[in-house]
């Protein structure tokens, strides 16, 4: 076992004093995090640390947030991009609750349907889109008007501005 001081030496990046870190992304998906939480980096240190090594995972990537909260809103759509996150609220320089992300049974007005001929889809409707999700650990969402199926790879390009 190592000792604190032998850990805290190979820290890549500083500990933050409050705030959050997301550990357990999926390797590549950080860039998605961060733009979903709309973050820039006017509001204080943002820390990425990408494609590091985890027993869990063989892979995975980190997002640090000093000064930041996390609402519902946010913690699904981060359990969207990454099901296997967990999140740490740093008070203080430590540690004071740790949580899996948990996706919701259904995501409204999240993502769109891919269907173009969908009810949510028509500029003279005020449908909401709704999706029932299936397949935790890769999610799926299947929408509640039009049975149409949207995959991680749908969900992130819509996530990240590409479609």
């Amino acid at each position: 076992m190592m000792s604190s001081k032998a850990q805290e030496k190979d820290l890549i990046v500083s500990k933050i004093r409050d705030g959050i870190v997301i550990d357990h992304i999926p390797a590549g998906r950080a860039l998605i995090v961060l733009r979903v939480l709309r973050l820039r980096g006017g509001e204080g240190r943002i820390a990425l640390v990408m494609n590091v090594d985890s027993r869990r995972m063989g892979r995975k990537d980190i997002v640090k947030i000093e000064g930041k909260e996390l609402s519902d809103d946010e913690l699904n759509l981060i359990s969207l991009i990454a099901p296997t996150a967990t999140i740490n609220i740093i008070r203080d320089y430590s540690v004071i609750k740790k949580f899996q992300v948990k996706l919701p049974e259904t995501v409204k007005g999240v993502v769109r349907c891919r269907n173009p001929k969908c009810i949510t889809n028509q500029p003279r409707e005020d449908a909401v889109p709704a999706f029932k999700v299936l397949h935790l650990d890769q999610p799926i969402l299947q929408c509640q008007y039009c049975g149409t199926y949207l995959t991680i790879d749908d969900i992130n390009a819509q996530l990240m501005g590409e479609r």
